[in-house]
């Protein structure tokens, strides 16, 4: 059976561009302003799916992306990149 996995194991393609992104803001934010920050434009993302995303344990919906980058200040392609 065929599993949606990335060729390292992760399930999403954005993860670890979302930590470098949130990483190099400044002032630093951390996955749990992220996640309020998400919350306030109007995704429901606790901390912890932030990290799960983060490290590529999660599935990434294609509402989500758009959020992530919207409050990231960057492009879904850059996110994907």
């Amino acid at each position: 059976m065929f599993k949606n996995k990335n060729p390292d194991g992760t399930l999403n393609l954005c993860g670890k561009n979302v930590a470098r992104v949130r990483m190099a803001m400044r002032p630093k934010v951390s996955q749990n302003k992220l996640a309020g920050m998400l919350q306030l434009a109007g995704l429901d993302l606790e901390k912890n799916a932030v990290q799960r995303i983060e490290s590529g344990e999660r599935f990434v919906t294609d509402i989500e992306l758009q959020k992530l980058a919207e409050v990231l200040g960057v492009s879904t392609e850059e996110l994907l990149s």
